[in-house]
């Protein structure tokens, strides 16, 4: 494990922000954070970033106490925070150079690291640039050239592509793709669940302060009760086939919106079937339906009452 976490506690007087909070993430991996506003996610990032200072439990990163060894372990580590990291009146160089200067790099090395970091976030050929004639795409590809110019071998992102056109979000996602591939571990956070979705092996999911579940997309899946979800138009009679539909087995809501009707299904392979038996006996003609299959949007929603975004 490059990084675990036991009993994680942060306080604030009266109110415990992240309480008792265990993780191991493997290295080499992405590992997503999620959470509900207030849930405890960046607060627990920043801990385990040295940012703020923790009440109880221990973090170690490749294997030594980040308390007794915080200086020698944040050289391996970066960090892309929400916020903009860099000087808005110096040129993308000039911040990359920066940085690279505050992580100890010098001469020939610390050229290189930067022409490296600008030339892989696309950013060297407008090195000369002043950062704050940037669009957003190429301010968010700034932000992670300042945190990797030291070639760190974990990697904290936060919020990365918030607020950017979905060509440049694509572009920094396919940027951790690659990132990863040379054994960068990334530890990452978002308010947009497809891209959790599409970059992470494993989630954490928080609420309250607590780590609430834990595995694989696939492994989260699994461990839900909520099955498929049908969206269904019938030809005629729709009014009367809800409360029809209602009473088969299998099914757990049915609801009419605007003369379709949402139908949630427990996670059991004979619910379909049976609904669809029952609709046929009792002369009900299908005109169209969809089936949406459970997602991490679902598991989201079922463990914590409440959409990504809210």
């Amino acid at each position: 494990m490059i990084i675990e976490v036991t009993g994680l506690v942060k306080k604030y007087k009266d109110y415990t922000a992240v309480n008792g909070v265990n993780l191991s993430i493997n290295e080499g991996e992405i590992f997503g954070l999620l959470g509900p506003n207030g849930a405890g996610k960046s607060t627990t990032m920043n801990t385990l970033l040295g940012l703020l200072r923790v009440n109880d439990g221990t973090v170690k990163m490749f294997g030594k106490d980040f308390s007794k060894h915080a200086r020698e372990i944040k050289r391996s580590v970066g960090y892309v925070p929400q916020d903009y990291a860099f000087f808005e009146t110096l040129s993308a160089i000039d911040n990359v150079m920066y940085w690279g200067k505050l992580y100890g790099l010098r001469g020939e090395k610390l050229d290189k690291a930067v022409q490296e970091a600008l030339e892989f976030t696309g950013l060297w050929d407008r090195r000369k640039g002043i950062a704050k004639t940037f669009s957003g795409g190429m301010k968010r590809r700034l932000n992670i050239a300042c945190a990797i110019v030291h070639k760190p071998r974990i990697l904290f992102m936060d919020e990365p592509t918030v607020g950017i056109d979905p060509q440049s979000r694509n572009n920094i996602l396919e940027s951790i793709k690659i990132m990863n591939q040379n054994g960068m571990t990334i530890i990452y956070t978002t308010h947009y669940m497809e891209e959790i979705e599409v970059i992470c092996e494993r989630v954490a999911i928080m609420d309250f302060g607590k780590v609430i579940a834990l595995g694989s997309i696939e492994e989260l899946i699994d461990s839900i009760s909520t099955g498929n979800r049908l969206s269904l138009e019938l030809v005629s009679n729709t009014e009367t086939a809800v409360s029809v539909i209602e009473k088969t087995d299998g099914v757990t809501a049915c609801n009419n919106i605007n003369g379709v009707l949402d139908i949630h299904l427990e996670k059991n392979e004979r619910s379909l079937t049976v609904l669809l038996e029952n609709l046929i006996q009792n002369e009900y003609e299908i005109k169209s339906m969809t089936m949406e299959k459970p997602n991490l949007e679902t598991v989201f929603l079922q463990l914590t009452g409440k959409k990504l975004r809210d």
